[in-house]
């Protein structure tokens, strides 16, 4: 992710169908998106990318290490118009990075419970489910439960069939 791919971003994620899935639901301003995206840029441990095919961006990645060891947790979604199939091939290319370029041992995700389409992405994708933090978020005036999974490098190549990009 560049400078110049920070008004498209801002707009996936402020987009109705992007952000009801997130944790942060309110509308995203311009200062907010540029002060996380210079913060991001300053730590190593993080690493934005935007998602293209063909030249076309069709959506975000976001790797953050967060323990030694090369252990990552990411975040992600496609492009409100991205055709489908996009968040399958986003998946698999950000894990390929991930384990291949960024020698990643392992990668957590998490899905709020009602986020159905991230939690068949994720299962999809070989992760296992670890577990459920129940009631861990508070959602337009209710607690949420919040699934958990975690894929291993070795998980990851011993299915070449999900390491691929079709």
């Amino acid at each position: 992710m560049t400078h110049e791919d920070l008004q498209r971003v801002l707009g996936w994620r402020n987009h109705p169908l992007v952000r009801r899935h997130m944790y942060t639901r309110h509308p995203i301003e311009a200062h907010e998106h540029r002060a996380w995206f210079e913060r991001v840029c300053a730590d190593p441990r993080h690493h934005a990318l935007v998602f293209e095919r063909d030249g076309v961006a069709l959506g975000f990645v976001n790797f953050s290490v967060s323990a030694q060891g090369n252990v990552a947790q990411w975040g992600f979604y496609a492009a409100p118009q991205a055709p489908a199939g996009s968040g399958s091939a986003l998946g698999r290319t950000a894990l390929r990075h991930g384990f291949e370029t960024l020698g990643f041992h392992r990668i957590g995700g998490q899905a709020l419970a009602h986020n159905s389409a991230s939690i068949r992405l994720h299962r999809k994708l070989g992760f296992q489910q670890e577990g459920i933090l129940r009631e861990q978020h508070f959602d337009l005036g209710r607690y949420v439960d919040v699934v958990c999974f975690g894929l291993l490098a070795t998980e990851w190549r011993a299915n070449p069939s999900k390491a691929v990009p079709p």
